[in-house]
């Protein structure tokens, strides 16, 4: 899916990259399976604000997504690839044989009249989902399950992959997007495939008035702020956090950069094999 480029006639334009939003085929979505979405604006039930730079934004309602593929063995047809402005993947609109319609991530290559089907002892194919331990080894997947039957959890964003590397002692080993090997069930679910709109980690938005619109408020730096308001203002001129030299904070005083935030005994550490890779480049 490429993007589209403008002529740089305003200071917009010159930055601005979006999709070309090609593989759409329906403006708009199927009204049995949307349900109302509530902003919270940042707020928790007792109002007081626990998100910050959150609120404002464009109206949107929830497309109801069919992460577990309820509908087993019953061949269902693509009927259109739309947008969801809840998520950066595509979403597919599939109709069973008795009518009933569901809305499934759209996997790269999925076209229009194509038949996709769920179950034990069905085909590897594009947008099928069986269990991982009918699915051959090496196989590119999304939408895993991490518990079986509790329904996709793992590879559902735009772009995303994880594959079945290994199978032992009635787990699989997958690889998961962040290069983590974890183990998990060979009852769980996965669909396959990549999911599709690659490309959504490249689009510029080319100005503040499109991150507003999807509910995103500004986010100004701390050594921006006054010593009041934050631990690393003040100062003169450019300094490092206030009057003196320290590490990067919140404005709470946590650390923000290296202080290890996971527990130490987590319960998903016995199925982690492989940790995911850091970011860190060594010379």
């Amino acid at each position: 899916m490429p993007l589209k480029n403008f002529r740089p006639l305003t200071p917009t334009q010159r930055f601005k990259q979006t999709s070309e939003f090609d593989e759409i085929t329906k403006a708009r979505p199927e009204k049995s399976l949307l349900e109302p979405r509530k902003r919270s604006g940042g707020r928790n039930n007792s109002g007081r604000l626990t998100s910050r730079h959150i609120g404002g934004g464009h109206k949107q309602k929830y497309r109801i997504i069919d992460f577990k593929r309820k509908l087993r063995d019953l061949p269902a047809t693509v009927e259109a690839i739309e947008y969801d402005p809840n998520r950066s993947a595509r979403i597919a609109l599939v109709q069973y044989p008795g009518g009933e319609k569901a809305y499934i991530l759209a996997p790269i290559g999925l076209k229009i009249g194509a038949k996709v089907i769920a179950g034990d002892h069905v085909a590897p194919d594009l947008g099928n989902a069986l269990p991982l331990k009918a699915i051959p080894l090496g196989t590119t997947i999304h939408n895993v399950e991490i518990i079986p039957g509790r329904g996709g959890q793992v590879a559902r964003s735009a772009g995303q992959q994880a594959i079945l590397s290994n199978r032992e002692a009635g787990y699989a080993l997958v690889r998961l997007p962040s290069g983590e090997i974890r183990r998990i069930h060979e009852n769980a679910y996965a669909t396959i495939g990549q999911v599709g709109n690659v490309e959504h980690m490249n689009v510029s938005s080319g100005k503040a008035g499109r991150s507003r619109w999807l509910g995103r408020r500004p986010h100004v730096r701390g050594m921006a702020m006054n010593p009041i308001d934050h631990p690393m203002g003040g100062g003169q001129g450019k300094s490092k956090g206030g009057g003196g030299r320290h590490h990067p904070v919140s404005p709470w005083g946590q650390l923000s950069k290296g202080f290890k935030t996971r527990r130490k005994h987590q319960p998903s550490d016995s199925v982690i094999i492989e940790r995911r890779k850091s970011t860190k480049k060594t010379k």
